[in-house]
């Protein structure tokens, strides 16, 4: 088809389906544990701004995990279909991960989730709560035990290989905590949440540009710019934690993230900010650099060796031209993101958070960022493992199915009209619910001073407890 093989196909369709399936996780996540906390704060003040934001969001929280569960349902389909020997060889260890998500997230998030949803009135507000931390709790699982499974096909651990090539799990702790596994849980949990803060945000800008004494989109405004401040600069040290970690177990990955063709030896790499790759040339063509600042950065230590993409075979070496601009999208993200923070609490102290219109226009732009910044970050880890499912043990053109090009082709074209249609649809619902403006105190609220109302003062910039 169009002079690609089945092989070519079938990886353009994982990665079709995981970057539509990848969004919507990160958004629950970071939705249901934001949810707990409404839920929380309202049950320790009785203010009920906290639960008309509640409702708010939870009709959305419930479209978005309704579609992250049906869009991963056909993963494991494309398991079976088009990578069935990396099932055979994986499945041993991979396989039971698997299930012990089922186990511990699905049954956990739907055993309460109709509690969180509906139940409020039977069941009363404390256990109301327990059941909207219980499907935080199982989000959180869910995360565990797949980034266990992909930090595992990155670094590989705990394993044998019996007599059919088939990795056999030989110590679960190591399977399970293997040595990329707390870097890739970390930093996806803290995207997670700076995603929803985005999205969170950006609703509440929308509408207080519309109607700047609406209460509920106040408390949006400003829980956003508290999430921002806090963990923006969190992520940026997971990152970079987590990239130390990457140097040591993928240092090609590393290399090519940097653009990094030539080795450095003697330590002194630069930083390359912005260029053209070229892996057939093997260079950075048209390179905007600083001195010596990759060294830094990636080690520490202006004198460490670091190594470049030429030190490996070529048949081992992921593509540059795609992770190279991949991560650089990922990070310029996370930046803009803590300036976003640093930008909306300095409107806080000046007491402008709510009279600010260029700041509100700001978060609405930057709604979608995280969408892009984890699918950008899913491209750099993916690509960047390249060419093998499990790190330098199995490789990618030895791991797919025995299937003619047609019948890749054939559920892929499926694939691309089925989910345009389907999540389309889910999506423009979803925008439709955050485009309704949320609902406002009442004169009969008599829960004492609203969040979203409470004046900041100009000089101190002090704000009320709850903001």
């Amino acid at each position: 088809m169009f002079g690609f093989e089945a092989l070519d196909l079938a990886r353009f369709q994982f990665a079709f389906t995981v970057i539509f399936h990848i969004v919507f996780p990160a958004f629950s996540i970071g939705l249901a544990s934001y949810l707990a906390v409404l839920n929380g704060l309202h049950l320790i003040t009785g203010r009920e701004a906290y639960m008309r934001v509640f409702n708010y969001w939870k009709t959305i929280f419930a479209v978005g995990f309704g579609m992250g569960v049906v869009s991963g349902i056909v993963m494991s389909y494309q398991f079976g279909t088009n990578w069935a020997v990396f099932s055979d060889k994986t499945g041993p260890v991979l396989g039971p991960m698997l299930g012990y998500e089922v186990l511990s997230a699905f049954f956990l998030e739907a055993g309460f989730l109709g509690v969180m949803l509906f139940g409020r009135e039977r069941v009363g507000p404390k256990l109301h709560f327990l059941a909207t931390a219980m499907v935080a709790l199982g989000t959180f699982f869910s995360a565990f035990w797949i980034l266990s499974v992909n930090s595992w096909m990155q670094t590989p651990a705990g394993y044998t290989l019996n007599e059919a090539g088939q990795f056999v799990p030989e110590n679960w702790l190591e399977v399970i905590f293997n040595p990329s596994f707390p870097y890739r849980l970390v930093h996806m949990l803290l995207a997670s949440y700076l995603t929803t803060a985005l999205v969170v945000g950006a609703v509440g800008a929308w509408h207080v540009l519309r109607d700047r004494s609406n209460d509920s989109a106040r408390l949006m405004l400003s829980m956003s710019v508290w999430m921002l401040l806090f963990t923006a600069p969190l992520q940026i040290l997971a990152g970079d934690a987590h990239g130390l970690n990457t140097l040591e177990h993928q240092p090609a990955k590393v290399a090519a993230m940097e653009g990094h063709y030539e080795g450095h030896p003697e330590g002194g790499a630069p930083l390359i900010l912005f260029g053209i790759p070229d892996d057939e040339a093997e260079t950075v063509h048209y390179a905007v650099e600083i001195p010596y600042l990759s060294s830094l950065i990636l080690t520490h230590d202006l004198t460490s060796p670091l190594k470049g993409l030429k030190d490996f075979p070529k048949e081992d070496r992921p593509p540059a031209e795609i992770v190279f601009w991949s991560f650089r999208v990922m990070v310029a993200l996370g930046f803009a993101m803590l300036f976003l923070g640093l930008w909306g609490t300095w409107a806080r102290m000046r007491g402008r958070l709510y009279d600010s219109p260029l700041l509100h226009k700001a978060q609405i732009l930057m709604g979608p960022a995280g969408f892009v910044s984890v699918v950008a970050g899913w491209i750099t880890t993916e690509v960047g493992r390249q060419p093998f499912t499990v790190y330098g043990l199995l490789r990618t053109a030895e791991s797919a199915s025995p299937i003619d090009t047609p019948a890749v082709a054939s559920s892929l074209i499926a694939f691309v009209v089925v989910y345009f249609a389907v999540f389309g649809a889910g999506t423009f619902y979803m925008l439709r619910l955050m485009g309704k403006a949320p609902e406002c105190a009442s004169d009969d609220d008599i829960e004492g001073p609203l969040v979203g109302l409470a004046p900041t003062t100009p000089v101190t910039g002090h704000v009320p407890a709850g903001e």
